[in-house]
């Protein structure tokens, strides 16, 4: 293998491709290249130490542990660009693992004497070796996902880099609860300011005025100018603290509809950051959208701004913002788009004659969207007093429904396939019916009840009458204590998704067909720690229905929440963006955007990054397997 062949190939593998360019050629100088047939024992258990270092270059090895009853225990696979030989060549022991060829493999051998040199000479060697894989490694494959995408363009990641105490107002001008409404619309006129704090007898903040509501409160109404200003000041007021990052700014403003924060350090009024302030800041913000949505009047104005939502993912990766961050600000936007079909749809067909509240499901409910997915939705409206009521209720729905589907699929949300929408009458149902429902899945689970508990038990309340979804979910917590044979069920049907990896840790792929030597990241990926963490969840009686705030949720109170809580964090992160990246990838190119991945064309560290995550989403799976007993899951 030539000089320049072994090069480019340690550029890849961890952790030697963070070496300074001369060191890691100096590395690549000092390889020697050894053949090994299959089958070849290149290390034995009990042996004595060995001198060198192993990166396997092609082919695999197997590392066995001999059982007290003498039998070999299989504990490992290893593939091309991953080592061997650490611990042999660290400990001063004899060896202990057996190391074994599954295939004709090649290794490339480094001397112990050259290791030692670089573990001595760089931290990046000892992070690697001696903490466990995503705490030390996810950072850096997430700075090679996006280096990676070089048509991002550089990026100074303001949003998230940026602290909003160092851009806000610094010199906060206020005014007491009993200042009139001239005399404080003449401070803001002096001094040329759109807001003005209004600051209670303790100095404390108690509200906030703005041009807006001088015009609309003031102005437009003919309130008379002697009134106090407490009168048309806007309280509560929305508070940072001066180190929360300009990220959470935005998604405040957006999720509040507001274009102030009050910014708070060590408990007094440091300063005002505006909507202003943040595209300032940023040159064009996802705010701009939010303004455009929230602008328009007609379905035919939205389709236009609705078009536009995907750029802001376009944006966020060019402002390495991690997949949680992206999740939520699509979110935000796409409830408040939601919201403004709603919204149009009940000025077209008047009032509905109950209170309901419209139910976002699947992603949507769980606010982990991206790029636009297919319609999941329910409505849940209160219990008609009479049936000539429930008569009109259905009739008013069954037109107020299609109008949004239709509006929706115009701002680019495809019908769902399973029909889960709530044109389907029978998703669009009293809080009684859907009590029902829900009781029925739970004591008879059979597999199209589990099904349907995976899709609606994900469900919150996007717009309406919140407190008839959180009625529902207190009864759904109520009739799942002690229901096992519920859980067995539903373990059962989540475990038979084991993500793609086979025996020997090598990713299983499309065989054939238009995905031949890929693999579907949502269906075999992301699915499987979804379900896993949703039935964690419901067994502890969890409401919320957002993965990482779950596992947020069970931290202190579940075992193994707390022992791999982390980690779930991170794989759940990793999977997602390396999702997104792929799919912003496919827009880029003119495609439409999927789930499949060819792993071959991942980075050694992307591709150790994902088995890991596959690794820790079987584990788990198998603990469920475990602990629910393999009659009651194959059940």
């Amino acid at each position: 293998m030539l000089f320049e062949d072994v090069y480019t190939f340690m550029k890849g593998v961890p952790p030697f491709q963070f070496l300074e360019e001369e060191a890691l050629k100096t590395v690549a100088g000092n390889l020697s290249m050894e053949f090994y047939p299959k089958g070849e024992v290149i290390l034995k258990q009990g042996s004595a130490l060995s001198d060198s270092f192993w990166i396997i270059r092609s082919g695999g090895v197997e590392v066995s542990v001999r059982s007290d009853s003498g039998e070999d225990v299989v504990i490992d696979y290893r593939g091309e660009g991953e080592t061997f030989g650490l611990v042999s060549l660290m400990s001063g022991d004899k060896q202990k693992t057996t190391i074994r060829t599954i295939d004709q493999t090649v290794c490339l051998i480094l001397d112990k004497k050259e290791l030692l040199g670089l573990i001595d000479s760089h931290p990046a060697f000892v992070e690697y070796f001696l903490q466990s894989h995503f705490s030390k490694y996810i950072d850096k494959t997430y700075r090679e996902m996006h280096n990676k995408s070089l048509f991002y363009g550089s990026s100074d990641h303001l949003l998230f880099t940026t602290q909003v105490g160092d851009i806000a107002t610094k010199e906060v001008i206020t005014a007491t609860e009993g200042t009139t409404i001239q005399e404080a619309a003449q401070v803001m006129a002096r001094e040329r300011i759109s807001s003005l704090v209004i600051v209670n007898g303790s100095g404390l903040p108690a509200g906030i005025i703005t041009d807006r509501d001088l015009r609309e409160k003031v102005v437009a109404k003919g309130r008379a100018v002697g009134e106090a200003v407490r009168t048309i000041m806007s309280p509560p007021l929305i508070r940072m603290d001066a180190r929360d990052y300009c990220f959470e700014a935005v998604l405040k403003m957006i999720k509040y509809n507001i274009h102030h924060v009050l910014v708070i350090k060590d408990g007094a009024l440091k300063g005002v950051i505006t909507n202003h302030d943040l595209m300032l800041l940023q040159g064009k913000s996802p705010l701009s959208f939010a303004k455009d949505i929230e602008s328009q009047q007609t379905i035919e104005g939205l389709v236009p701004v609705a078009g536009k939502i995907n750029k802001v993912i376009g944006l966020l990766l060019k402002e390495g913002a991690k997949a949680s961050n992206i999740t939520k600000i699509i979110t935000e936007l796409n409830d408040r788009l939601v919201r403004k079909v709603l919204e149009i749809a009940e000025r077209k067909f008047g009032q509905p004659p109950l209170p309901y509240c419209w139910m976002a499901l699947g992603s949507e409910g769980r606010k982990e969207q991206t790029f636009k997915t297919d319609q999941d939705n329910a409505i849940i409206y209160a219990d008609p007093p009479t049936p000539a009521e429930e008569e009109k209720a259905k009739a008013y729905f069954s037109l107020f429904t299609r109008f949004v589907q239709e509006g929706l699929v115009r701002c680019g949300f495809p019908l769902c396939p399973a029909d889960y929408m709530a044109s389907n009458p029978e998703w669009c149902r009293p809080l009684g019916a859907w009590k029902r429902y829900f009781e029925r899945w739970i004591v008879s689970p059979s597999p199209e009840a589990i099904l349907r508990s995976l899709v609606f038990f994900d469900a919150r309340p996007l717009y309406g009458e919140a407190g008839l979804v959180e009625e529902l979910r207190e009864y759904r917590t109520k009739m799942l204590k002690g229901q096992n044979i519920f859980f067995a069920k539903m373990a059962g049907v989540i475990t038979r998704n084991r993500p793609p990896l086979g025996f020997i840790k090598s990713f299983i792929v499309e065989k054939s067909g238009e995905h031949k030597d890929e693999l579907n990241l949502k269906i075999n990926g992301i699915g499987p720690l979804v379900d896993l963490v949703r039935l964690f969840a419901l067994e502890a009686g969890v409401p919320e229905t957002s993965t990482l705030e779950r596992i947020a949720a069970m931290r202190g109170g579940h075992t193994l929440v707390n022992e791999l809580g982390e980690e779930l964090d991170h794989a759940f992160e990793f999977i997602t963006l390396l999702r997104i990246h792929h799919q912003m990838d496919r827009l880029e190119r003119g495609q439409d955007p999927d789930n499949f991945i060819n792993p071959r064309k991942l980075s050694n560290l992307e591709r150790k990054s994902l088995k890991e995550a596959f690794q820790l989403i079987s584990k788990i799976q198998d603990g469920i397997i475990d602990h629910y007993g393999p009659g009651m899951v194959g059940g």
